[in-house]
């Protein structure tokens, strides 16, 4: 499992012009990927770290501030363009594998009292979001 997070002071995604699932104020968006193998214990540790690394103002996490979480499916992040100009995208788990761990990560982090937006997983989703650094981490579990 894979997860980008970016420090966010708000974020949004939209499908067909409405809004899905939104942010406002300090925050963290997680755009999440799985793989093949992935399962209980990659979930636990994806979501500890999205609510645990101090990675907001003043080294605080999202539990330590109060801040809100913005979770996106994200499969091309099991993209593999090493070879030609296609991407393969082979190391990513099908949907009905994928979908069931993304949303138990997002159900990890609200166990924790964190408040969670989603995007819709599967659809075209458009992202915006207000960086704040910027400041980019990639997780691997």
């Amino acid at each position: 499992m894979r997860a980008v997070l970016q420090r966010v002071d708000g974020a949004q995604v939209e499908v067909d012009g409405e809004v899905v699932g939104a942010i406002d104020g300090e925050g963290l968006l997680a755009l999440v990927g799985v793989t093949h193998q992935d399962g209980p214990e990659q979930v636990a540790t994806i979501a500890r770290k999205i609510c645990e690394l101090r990675i907001l103002d003043g080294e605080r996490s999202v539990l330590d501030a109060g801040a809100q979480v913005l979770v996106v499916s994200q499969f091309t992040l099991y993209g593999d363009a090493r070879k030609g100009r296609r991407p393969s995208w082979s190391g990513a788990a099908p949907g009905p594998v994928a979908e069931p761990l993304v949303q138990q990560v997002v159900e990890a982090i609200r166990e924790r009292g964190i408040t969670v937006a989603t995007g819709r997983f599967g659809a075209m989703m458009r992202v915006a979001l207000t960086g704040d650094g910027p400041f980019t981490i990639l997780l691997e579990a």
